[in-house]
């Protein structure tokens, strides 16, 4: 069984998805709670991990926070977790592109599956995939077609004018 809630952000409402000890998902719409429901997902009440997160995003979006502590779970393939691992150690407010992922992680020619890998991020802004941009400084990708809100990420980190 998973908890979620949800909170209004300047980029838009944000939705958590918890189990009881870890951080699942962050979503950018009910999109997939919708798909999902099936008795799967219950509100978060006010003392859970849910809420942190919630607390901690709140925080982030206020400028009082650069960086999230909270226990998560990631669910991919070897290769993403090792993407995902290597995008929390972007620094907040700087940004890198796609190549120096792959160079950091020793396969300098998957850049293309560095792309697909930041898609499928579970947990954007937490795993801050917005701080990946194209080899031309441009902003590419995001959350599917959402490059609007990276710009505003990357804006409100300060990595942007």
């Amino acid at each position: 069984m998973y908890q979620y809630s949800s909170t209004p952000t300047p980029i838009g409402t944000i939705y958590v998805i918890c189990s009881k000890d870890h951080l699942v998902r962050i979503e950018f719409d009910t999109e997939f709670l919708q798909d999902n429901m099936d008795g799967l997902y219950l509100y978060a009440p006010e003392d859970s991990l849910c809420q942190m997160v919630i607390t901690q995003l709140q925080e982030y979006f206020a400028g009082n926070r650069s960086s999230f502590e909270v226990p998560y779970n990631l669910d991919g393939t070897p290769f993403q977790e090792e993407v995902w691992n290597a995008l929390c150690n972007i620094p907040y407010g700087e940004v890198k592109c796609y190549q120096d992922i792959a160079k950091e992680i020793n396969r300098p020619l998957a850049v293309r599956a560095i792309g697909q890998a930041n898609r499928r991020n579970p947990l954007p802004i937490v795993i801050p995939c917005h701080r990946v941009i194209g080899k031309n400084k441009e902003l590419v990708g995001y959350a599917g077609d959402k490059i609007g809100m990276k710009e505003e990420l990357l804006k409100l980190e300060g990595a942007l004018a």
